[in-house]
């Protein structure tokens, strides 16, 4: 797709939903590059149709290798705060035709995948940090069964 023409859909998308930053999109496509480009990679060079969790696993490590520590920042900056976010995201793109959708895509295949905001940031933790934001989630979780 032209770039004027992804910039068209983006406008086009902004003026019916605002949640997400201009840039938001602009990413989700640079991601969706990068994440093509690895499956290939590990496909003989052969392209094929990305899923909702490889597009999400792309988008993760896409940001992470650009943005570094920056990452969970920005992507707060531009209103991706959790995984559904980014298939809200895909699905408004393909509303406007830029992106492809096969019958078995739907917004669920981004619900739940992992947590994005804790994987943008747990990379930087210092390693005693890590440990105790382990230990704080599990007994979280065992306070709430």
């Amino acid at each position: 797709m032209q770039a004027v023409q992804f910039e068209e859909s983006v406008a086009n998308i902004l003026m019916r939903d605002k949640r997400f930053d201009a840039h938001a999109y602009f990413f989700l496509k640079d991601a969706l590059d990068f994440t093509l480009k690895r499956i290939a990679e590990k496909n003989a060079g052969q392209a094929r149709h990305v899923s909702g969790p490889e597009l999400l696993e792309g988008f993760r490590d896409f940001a992470l290798d650009q943005f570094g520590p920056m990452a969970s920042t920005l992507m707060r900056e531009w209103g991706i705060r959790q995984c559904p976010d980014v298939g809200d995201m895909v699905f408004l793109l393909i509303e406007e035709q830029v992106f492809g959708k096969q019958e078995s895509d739907n917004r669920e295949d981004f619900a739940g995948t992992f947590d994005l905001e804790e994987s943008l940031i747990r990379p930087f933790l210092p390693k005693r940090a890590e440990k105790q934001a382990k230990t704080d989630k599990s007994q979280t979780a065992k306070a709430a069964s």
